[in-house]
């Protein structure tokens, strides 16, 4: 008696093993990759188990050789470059700006030019004294002391066009050498606009 009920209870316990998911099928059933859970479904394998399983097998093999492709692709850092050359006998002198960090020449200030923008240029406050006498050089603050003496003084009239062309830079001074298209160039070759 104590064989039949051992046989029956082993025999119940490898039924119940057998009628158990494996993990791999619990995992393809849940999983949301197309195909996977064809490929290990419950039950017994078939022929259409096999198809799905060469089916999802190539589709990775695709996967992962356009993937290696495209990442050879990206680490051979292409470019494309594209350069017309056109020949030309002549060419317009192009336009050239020259810029100066100081703007204004103090050698040429005169009296008057300080009168009327020394509070544009910063050496002037609204009272026409000099703002921060100790910022500026012994013999520069000397010079803006002289200029900047108004008393008995009358000023005569004042155009900002004549003070910037006057006390602007000047080009044959801060032109050194200029050559363009194997020629030599100088200043009166550019025009101030």
């Amino acid at each position: 008696m104590m064989d039949l009920k051992e046989r029956c209870g082993s025999q119940g316990s490898q039924e119940s093993s057998s009628l158990r998911p494996s993990s791999w099928q619990t995992f393809a059933h849940t999983s949301t990759l197309h195909g996977l859970r064809f490929v290990f479904p419950y039950g017994q394998p078939s022929v259409r188990r096999l198809l799905w399983a060469a089916a999802l097998l190539a589709c990775l093999v695709l996967l992962a050789l356009e993937s290696a492709e495209r990442l050879a692709y990206f680490l051979s850092y292409p470019h494309v470059t594209s350069v017309d050359a056109v020949v030309s006998g002549s060419l317009v002198f192009p336009a050239v700006t020259i810029c100066n960090l100081n703007a204004y020449r103090f050698s040429r200030l005169t009296r008057n030019d300080l009168y009327h923008a020394g509070e544009l240029m910063a050496l002037l406050d609204v009272h026409l004294k000099i703002p921060q006498p100790h910022l500026a050089e012994p013999d520069v603050l000397a010079s803006l002391l002289e200029k900047a003496n108004f008393t008995k003084y009358k000023p005569t009239p004042f155009s900002m066009k004549e003070f910037m062309e006057r006390i602007g830079h000047d080009l044959k001074e801060m032109m050194l050498y200029c050559r363009y298209q194997g020629q030599e160039c100088s200043h009166s070759d550019f025009k101030t606009p």
